[in-house]
C-alpha cells in the first residue's frame, strides 16, 4: 500500500503552535491533510505527533493518529528520516504491508495535490529505486553568495567567481519542503534524502519556507493569488 505520513511535532519555537495555527481560516496542518486526501492514492493518511491537540485536530480533518511519537523524536534536533522510520516500525508491528511512503510536511499550504500524483508517476515508470522530492531553483547564483562578518564587512564564499557572468554558472536548486516520495526500503536504509534522488521542480512562486511571521504573511499572499 501507499501511505502518507505527516510529521507534526508540538514544540515549534519561532512560530508557537505553527502546525495548528490558523492559516486562511484553517489549522495549518489541514492543508497538508487535504492535499493528501484529494490525491485519492493513499490507503492511509497518518499524522506522527507527540501533541494531543495536534492529534485531535488531525483526526477531525480525516487523518489517522494511531500512535504517539516519542519525545526523543520530537525535539529541535529530530530529523525527518528518523520520524518516518519510527512510523514504519509501528506499521510493521501492526502487520501493515507498506510499499511506498510519501512524507508530506505539515507546513506546506501551497502544496498542489496534482504534484503529489505526478511525482508518484515518476516512481511508477522507473525500474530504479530513488527518492522523488520537491525542489525549486535559487533566484540568484549561489556561487556568488556573500557572508557578512561580525564587523559588518562582506566576504564572498567563492571569490574566484567574482568576474564570472551569472549565465555561465551552473543553476542551483534547493529543497522546497513540501513532500518526499520513496519506497519503504529507501526510507529504512537512507541517511540522505537528496543524494542521487530525483527533484520534482516547483516554480519559485509556489514555494515558501515558513520560519517566521514575515514568511507566514508572504505565504498567505501567495495562497490568495494561487486560489484567486
Amino acid at each position: 500500500m501507499d501511505i502518507a505520513i505527516i510529521p507534526a511535532r508540538g514544540g515549534s519555537k519561532r512560530i508557537p503552535r505553527k502546525n495548528i495555527k490558523l492559516f486562511k481560516g484553517k489549522p495549518m496542518i489541514y492543508w497538508s491533510i487535504n492535499a493528501a486526501y484529494k490525491t485519492k492514492c493513499f490507503e492511509k493518511i497518518i499524522v506522527s505527533t507527540d501533541d494531543n491537540e495536534i492529534a485531535d485536530i488531525a483526526k477531525e480533518y480525516g487523518a489517522e493518529v494511531p500512535f504517539k511519537r516519542p519525545s526523543h523524536l520530537a525535539d529541535d534536533y529530530s530529523n525527518t528520516i528518523d520520524v518516518i522510520k519510527h512510523s514504519l516500525s509501528w506499521m510493521q508491528k501492526s502487520d501493515l504491508k507498506v510499499k511506498r511512503v510519501c512524507c508530506i510536511y505539515a507546513t506546506a499550504p501551497l502544496l498542489n495535490f496534482k504534484d503529489i500524483l505526478k511525482a508518484r508517476t515518476i516512481l511508477d515508470l522507473s525500474e530504479e529505486d530513488f527518492v522523488v522530492f520537491t525542489a525549486t531553483s535559487y533566484p540568484f547564483p549561489i556561487q556568488r553568495a556573500i557572508s557578512i562578518d561580525s564587523d559588518g564587512y562582506s566576504k564572498m564564499f567563492y571569490p574566484n567567481n567574482y568576474k564570472t557572468r551569472s549565465q555561465d554558472l551552473i543553476q542551483s536548486f534547493h529543497d522546497a519542503g513540501q513532500f518526499y516520495w520513496a519506497s519503504k526500503s529507501i526510507w529504512e536504509n537512507t541517511n540522505n534524502l537528496f543524494e542521487n534522488s530525483k527533484p520534482f521542480i516547483i516554480p519559485r512562486w509556489r514555494v515558501q519556507d515558513i520560519d517566521n511571521h514575515e514568511d507566514w504573511e508572504r505565504a498567505e499572499i501567495i495562497h490568495d493569488l494561487i486560489n484567486k
